[in-house]
């Protein structure tokens, strides 16, 4: 199969959504979760007419009228219920998030009153009628919808949902992942390396990554076995909904990864992008189990752009039905690069006086020198048509830290 270019890949991924159903999770364990269902409201918001200052209600034809001082008849704390009526000439002292009373329309600050012997003395030398209240229903109405399905929950949902009463949100399951590592080379964290071994690092990145989304992956590893591979990955097939494989996809005596993958009856969708690094990537479908697997080679930046650019937007899309927003900047240093693909550039980003989003290219060792990663904030992706990069282009970049 012949390579395939960057587009191409992202399109085939996308065009293959993973679906994992739904489950119902209480509240204080729903964020960053995708919502799978409508909310309503479930009474107006705000549910009555809302005194939205500290001070003093009255009736502004009492003030049209001509009267300043108003006796205090009643104070009201948030939550009270209101008098249903008020006496000519009278006012209610009242605070903030108080149920306005009903024979009363208009709110005056106390910094805009004098209180004293039981009278308010308005000083203000202006008055508007139904200042400070916040009309019932004014925001939202019983009834209408507060928050659609494939919402992220961040903390702003949170709050509108317990406003209506949820205390339980329907929110799409996520899917079951193991990362699979593979090399005989590789020995884990806690162990001491050989001389010519080294500690498994690619699996804990990609797990860190998942955590992003709140997907949580079972770390699993396999020697450069044909046999052990057939065994590892049948079993994962039948347990989990997303594979992700780091490693034995290139060409070397012992990449077996892709054989034995079509020997199970995964579907390769394509083998090998036009894109450094990560060129040797695999991305296929079992449909029996409907899992999903992400192969990336083994070098740790391959692994890592992989994970960035096309692993977390596709669970992304998966649960929420769409892309992640697109995010640019502009290149800060001259870059050039020869060969015809896409090139991912690691950069650092940071905002100039102008308020652009300039990025600086941080050049590191090739695909194996995953120390770079610390310093950069992003990968940049520069079109394979081109070979020389001006400073003040722009192109789309891939962050894994915050920009802001």
């Amino acid at each position: 199969m012949a390579l395939i270019s960057v587009a191409e890949a992202e399109a085939i991924i996308m065009s293959h959504p993973g679906m994992w159903g739904v489950e119902q999770v209480p509240l204080l364990q729903a964020t960053g979760r995708i919502l799978a269902e409508d909310v309503f409201a479930d009474r107006d918001l705000p549910p009555y007419n809302r005194v939205t200052m500290d001070g003093i209600a009255i009736r502004y034809s009492d003030y049209a009228g001509g009267q300043r001082t108003f006796r205090i008849e009643a104070v009201m704390a948030a939550g009270d219920t209101p008098p249903t009526s008020l006496a000519a000439g009278g006012c209610i002292e009242l605070m903030t998030g108080c149920m306005m009373p009903p024979a009363a329309d208009t709110v005056i600050r106390y910094e805009d009153v004098d209180i004293a012997d039981g009278f308010a003395t308005v000083k203000a030398e202006q008055v508007k009628q139904g200042a400070n209240v916040h009309a019932r229903g004014s925001d939202i109405a019983a009834g209408a919808k507060v928050i659609g399905t494939s919402t992220i929950m961040d903390a702003a949902v949170i709050s509108m949902a317990a406003s209506v009463g949820r205390h339980t949100l329907a929110v799409k399951r996520l899917p079951q992942v193991a990362i699979i590592t593979t090399g005989t080379e590789l020995v884990d964290i806690d162990e001491t390396p050989a001389a010519a071994q080294v500690r498994r690092s690619n699996s804990y990145a990609i797990a860190a990554a998942l955590h992003t989304l709140g997907i949580s992956a079972t770390l699993l590893h396999i020697q450069d076995s044909v046999a052990a591979m057939r065994t590892m990955f049948a079993d994962a097939l039948s347990h989990y909904d997303v594979i992700v494989i780091s490693g034995g996809v290139s060409m070397g005596k012992y990449d077996h990864v892709p054989t034995v993958l079509n020997e199970l009856g995964v579907q390769q969708l394509f083998h090998k992008v036009r894109q450094r690094p990560g060129k040797p990537f695999w991305y296929g479908t079992h449909q029996q189990h409907s899992a999903h697997v992400f192969a990336f080679p083994g070098n740790p930046v391959s692994a890592f752009m992989c994970t960035w650019r096309y692993l977390l937007p596709w669970l992304q899309h998966s649960l929420t039905g769409t892309a992640p927003r697109a995010a640019y900047a502009v290149l800060g240093r001259e870059f050039s690069f020869a060969p015809a693909l896409q090139y991912f550039l690691q950069v650092s980003l940071a905002y100039d006086a102008a308020g652009r989003l300039v990025a600086t290219p941080l050049v590191g060792n090739g695909s194996g020198d995953f120390s770079n990663l610390l310093q950069a904030d992003a990968f940049m992706e520069l079109p394979e048509d081109k070979t020389d990069f001006t400073v003040g282009g722009v192109y789309r970049i891939w962050p894994w830290k915050k920009i802001i």
